[in-house]
């Protein structure tokens, strides 16, 4: 059945009582006998309505009350007949009813419930053994009883029948279990308020019912003793009930504390203030490995850890004292088996019921793992994951606890070992980085056995090792350990079936120049590491002031330099490049220079190679190009006639390895609006040599946009010939170093002629760089090198003066020695003498 289905019956059933009674207050009307009706009715009426339903008593042991109202409606129907009570029970129901709810239909149904049942008990009573009247005309009977009994029973079987029935279909539940469980006892209080009812029309039918109405002070006296007397019986009970249930509760209460007590997973004791056991729990027995008897036969003292006993009864001290109101301490306790057990312990004082003697409970949680975990912590948050080792922050302390030593003893110097491996890199590159840290902890193992006990080796992080040397009288010390663990780190490790040979660099820092803070002298021997690391593999490099100086100065030019960067701080100047057989200018090559606004102009070599380490130089570069590119567009625009002009841009290998290089070159290009063939670009062989194959398409790619490309400084660096041919390069330069020393040397002067032949034979354009002489100029121009630029011609120029170049149509003369006629081979010969 659904909810609006079950609504539905109850709504209905509602409606069928309320007609039901109804019709009983309309036959009651019609058959009243109103010449009965009396002012003691309308008296007795009054009462009923007015107070009659406010005075109720509760019997004790049942669900039932009894009220006066329920005996006034008994007594109008024994005095006046069950019209007149059926009539009265449905205002007096109706005017209850009003003071609970503002309902309609439940003050009908209520009302009808009350004429429904007082009719069934009139016409039950009149049915079985005659009318009211004729029954109180008689002595008091066991028929007038009977019919009292019958009246009763009728009115409360009908009444919580109606009522029952409506909760079951309400609740859907059984009406018989409705009614047995909410209703069976309260025929008990019907009982009694008929034969109260009952008693009061029998003496008003002997005396007057005015007689009856000077009893009814008496009456409600009795009612008020009776409900008094059953409050305080209901008191009584009630405190007994309570006083049951403490006992039952303090019971309760102890077999739960006995059971807690034995069944708590910490561990629990009652300890006497001398510190024995007099009571001890499984817990404790499982954490201490003692058994119960064990325990009971010694003190807490006994099997508490020597290094915290003293803590334990000072703090206990002041527990018995009353200085603290309870005691919690980390501690260790001595397991049976010896070793120690880190537990939480607490303990408060107690008052023994029994003895009125002072108690302490003691309770204990075994925080051994929790020790254990935060040693390990400790341990990792000091020591390398890897390798074992300290770390920075555990050296860093030692290094501290070094220098304070040193405070109070000079004669006990120390000195800073820094270690970094030479060729790591490629053993992770080419071994995988499993075999790079197995070769660190091989390390490690190394370098641990070749320590005295008082060093501290640590791990600061990759392949980079400091080893703190305690104790040494001076820096030579120092040196011959760092030779030492050289030779020791030059022997072969096996790698997996891998015989792997490595180097080392050694930066070394020595106590005995002042150092204040333990950083400083970590970083200077850090410094000195990559002095060592740049003069070559396996060096080892003793830190002096004049190191960090260079330290200091090159940071700062660090910081100048990226802010040159933002402010655009570089300026562009042009060196000419000169066709050496007309003289005529063919381009220019474009190169940075630093206007620093203190230093003033700072030279390329000094930044170039901060900027390539720092990655700065693509900015640099950038604009450099930007500015060559605008440059050369302009003086297209002043001189149309000068439009196969060139200039040369230099593109660092950061700027190589860019993977947007064709995009921004391409950009650079539409700003500027030059034409691609205006535009050179010169790369370093180590740039195209690093990634061949990814250099040979990227090189495909830039000469298909119409850009000539060309490697400077060849010769110098690792090209391989056999891979030369295979880049679309248009020109090679020759590096100044050879072009300085080819007349003194013969063999720099064979090496231009070789690169001049190889050009040829590629089809390429040789230029030389850093002509100074006319010698030199001489000199490759009999061997036949096309194109030429040094400062024989010019000094690179602001763009001021080049544009002065530009605009003049500079020519270079170039006079060449007179040779007479002569033959071929005679010619060849006095060429030959001359280039000698």
């Amino acid at each position: 059945m659904t909810v609006k289905e079950r609504l539905r019956y109850v709504s209905l059933y509602k409606w069928l009582v309320i007609v039901g009674g109804l019709g009983a207050c309309l036959f009651s009307l019609l058959h009243l006998e109103t010449n009965r009706l009396d002012p003691a009715f309308m008296v007795l009426a009054a009462v009923t309505l007015c107070i009659g339903s406010r005075i109720s008593v509760q019997v004790p042991g049942v669900h039932g009350e009894i009220t006066i109202s329920d005996t006034l409606l008994f007594l109008t129907l024994l005095l006046y007949g069950g019209e007149a009570a059926v009539l009265l029970s449905a205002v007096e129901a109706l005017c209850s009813s009003l003071r609970f709810s503002k309902k309609i239909d439940l003050h009908l149904f209520n009302a009808s419930l009350m004429a429904c049942s007082y009719f069934l008990a009139a016409l039950a009573m009149r049915v079985s053994l005659g009318s009211s009247s004729v029954l109180l005309s008689q002595e008091l009977s066991g028929r007038f009883i009977l019919a009292v009994w019958v009246m009763a029973l009728a009115q409360f079987v009908s009444n919580s029948s109606l009522i029952a029935g409506y909760q079951a279909i309400k609740h859907r539940t059984s009406c018989w279990q409705t009614w047995k469980k909410n209703y069976l006892y309260a025929s008990v209080t019907s009982l009694a308020s008929a034969s109260a009812a009952a008693i009061t029309a029998w003496l008003t039918s002997l005396v007057s019912f005015y007689a009856f109405i000077a009893l009814l002070p008496i009456l409600v006296a009795i009612y008020f003793t009776c409900w008094s007397y059953l409050r305080q019986n209901e008191a009584r009970q009630q405190q007994i009930e309570q006083a049951r249930r403490h006992v039952a509760e303090l019971q309760e209460s102890e077999a739960r504390f006995r059971s807690a007590f034995d069944y708590a997973a910490i561990g629990m004791a009652l300890v006497d203030t001398q510190g024995h056991w007099l009571q001890v729990n499984r817990s404790l027995c499982e954490i201490t490995g003692y058994s119960e008897a064990e325990l009971l036969a010694r003190d807490y003292q006994a099997i508490t850890h020597q290094e915290d006993l003293n803590a334990a009864l000072a703090q206990m001290e002041q527990l018995l004292e009353g200085r603290m109101p309870a005691l919690h301490l980390e501690k260790r306790y001595l397991h049976k088996q010896g070793h120690p057990v880190w537990v939480h312990w607490s303990a408060s004082r107690v008052l023994d019921p029994a003895t009125k003697s002072e108690r302490l409970i003691f309770q204990l949680q075994d925080i051994s793992d929790r020790k254990r975990a935060e040693q390990q912590l400790l341990h990792d948050a000091f020591h390398d994951g890897l390798t074992g080792l300290p770390n920075r922050a555990l050296f860093l302390d030692h290094l501290q606890m070094a220098f304070d030593r040193v405070k109070r003893h000079q004669e006990r110097q120390f000195a800073v070992l820094f270690l970094d491996f030479d060729r790591f890199k490629i053993i992770n590159d080419s071994l995988g980085h499993a075999a790079g840290d197995e070769l660190l902890i091989a390390v490690a193992k190394r370098l641990s056995s070749s320590m005295r006990p008082g060093d501290t080796i640590a791990r600061l992080g990759g392949d980079e090792f400091t080893i703190l040397l305690e104790e040494i009288s001076n820096v030579n010390e120092a040196e011959e350990v760092a030779s030492r663990l050289q030779k020791i780190l030059e022997a072969p490790f096996n790698l997996s079936g891998n015989e792997i040979f490595t180097t080392v660099s050694i930066g070394i820092a020595w106590s005995g120049l002042g150092y204040e803070r333990p950083d400083e002298l970590l970083r200077d021997a850090d410094t000195a590491m990559y002095r060592a690391k740049k003069a070559g593999s396996s060096r080892r490099v003793v830190f002096d002031r004049a190191m960090h100086s260079q330290a200091v100065s090159r940071l700062q030019l660090e910081s100048d330099l990226r802010r040159a960067v933002e402010r655009a701080e570089f300026v562009v100047y042009y060196q000419p490049i000169v066709a050496l057989e007309e003289g005529q200018l063919q381009g220019f090559e474009a190169l940075v220079r630093w206007q620093h606004p203190e230093r003033g102009m700072v030279p390329p070599m000094q930044f170039i190679p901060v900027a390539e380490e720092t990655g700065l130089i693509v900015e640099i570069g950038d604009q450099v190009m930007r500015e060559a590119c605008r440059q050369m567009k302009q003086w297209q625009q002043q001189h149309p006639e000068l439009s196969n002009l060139q200039v040369s841009v230099n593109l660092s290998s950061r700027q190589f390895a860019q993977s947007d290089l064709l995009g921004q070159i391409r950009r650079v290009l539409a700003d500027c609006g030059l034409d691609p063939r205006n535009l050179k670009l010169e790369l370093t062989e180590s740039a195209v040599m690093e990634n061949s194959d990814k250099a040979v398409n990227l090189l495909r790619q830039i000469r298909e946009m119409g850009i000539e490309l060309s490697i400077d400084d060849f010769g110098t660096g690792y090209s391989s010939l056999s891979y030369l041919h295979r880049f679309p390069l248009s020109t090679l330069k020759i590096d100044r170093s050879f072009i300085n020393e080819m007349k003194e040397n013969e063999e720099n002067r064979e090496i231009v002629r070789t690169i001049v032949t190889l050009a040829k034979t590629l089809r390429m354009e040789v230029v030389a760089e850093g002509i100074e002489t006319e010698d030199q100029l001489m000199q490759l121009r009999w061997l036949d090198c096309r194109y030429g630029q040094g400062y024989y011609f010019s000094r690179p120029v602001d763009a001021g003066a080049a544009s002065e170049l530009v605009g003049q149509r500079k020519n270079w003369d170039i006079i060449l020695p007179v040779l007479p006629l002569l033959s071929r081979e005679a010619a060849a010969q006095k060429a030959r003498q001359y280039l000698q």
